[in-house]
């Protein structure tokens, strides 16, 4: 009786902390979210001198509660799975983790406890709440597309690569007498390289009238350039044959697998029964 009781109380934890398709689960998600939110916020307004002075011991304190709060949940998210290293060391688990620890090391490192900004890689928790994860088939498309093009991207950025340094040779030579910043050929191709992709930053420029007119060349032939990328991978995706699967945010409680389908009762990687 002791054994069952045991595992109801895990199981029922499991679902709360784990899945966001039952009211409990979505309302712990939504908090979970609003005191990463809050957490965030205070240590933005901790970096504002005048705001720290004024707030500082209350900003200390709200930051060591929500560390607290965290830290119960990592625990109860380790002990209400079967594998906790599968969670420990899976992406959500690190980054759990690197978002308490900060408060902790501030006792031993000054400083350190600016560092639950990576608190802020917990909001993708939201696509949990928002049950779009529906929509992971789409973005495994977009992955399998960068894979099948990328022999053709590799051989447009070598041609990128080279056509700067071209360029970047010939305005060294137009320019270098002129005292306009082409002092040699590196920085020359550092120009060429900035200016071809449209960031402009305005440290180098060309003074001459053909130098100029060399600019204008490169500057409008960016937008092409920028744009063939896209035109590469958008040719792959069409060619990716695309499945609806409806899928929601069950957790396998032992291996720690999500995604899987609406009427799945066995996880798809190790067969554990997802209605224990």
């Amino acid at each position: 009786m002791k054994d069952t009781s045991n595992k109801n109380w895990r199981v029922k934890l499991h679902d709360i902390i784990y899945e966001a398709d039952t009211p409990a689960g979505k309302l712990f998600d939504v908090v979970l979210l609003v005191v990463i939110i809050a957490s965030i916020i205070f240590v933005m307004l901790e970096s504002v001198t005048e705001f720290d002075e004024k707030y500082h011991d209350f900003l200390f304190y709200a930051e060591w509660i929500v560390t607290i709060l965290f830290t119960l949940e990592y625990i109860a998210r380790i002990i209400t799975v079967k594998r906790p290293s599968k969670y420990i060391f899976s992406f959500y688990g690190i980054v759990d983790f690197l978002s308490t620890i900060p408060m902790y090391l501030s006792f031993f490192i000054v400083g350190s406890q600016s560092l639950v900004a990576f608190r802020a890689l917990r909001l993708l928790r939201v696509f949990r709440i928002l049950k779009l994860a529906r929509y992971i088939g789409e973005s495994t498309n977009f992955v399998r597309a960068l894979k099948m093009s990328r022999a053709k991207i590799a051989v447009f950025l070598s041609f990128v690569l080279i056509l700067c340094i071209i360029l970047g040779t010939v305005m060294y030579l137009v320019e270098s007498e002129e005292g306009s910043g082409f002092t040699s050929i590196p920085r020359s191709v550092y120009w060429a390289i900035v200016t071809l992709t449209t960031v402009g930053y305005g440290d180098i420029a060309p003074a001459t009238p053909l130098g100029q007119f060399i600019a204008s060349l490169i500057m409008i032939m960016g937008y092409g350039i920028i744009a063939i990328p896209t035109g590469i991978v958008s040719s792959e995706m069409t060619k990716v044959n695309k499945r609806n699967v409806n899928t929601n945010t069950q957790t396998c409680s032992n291996c720690m697998k999500d995604k899987h389908k609406d009427d799945a009762e066995f996880c798809y990687n190790c067969g554990h029964s997802l209605n224990e």
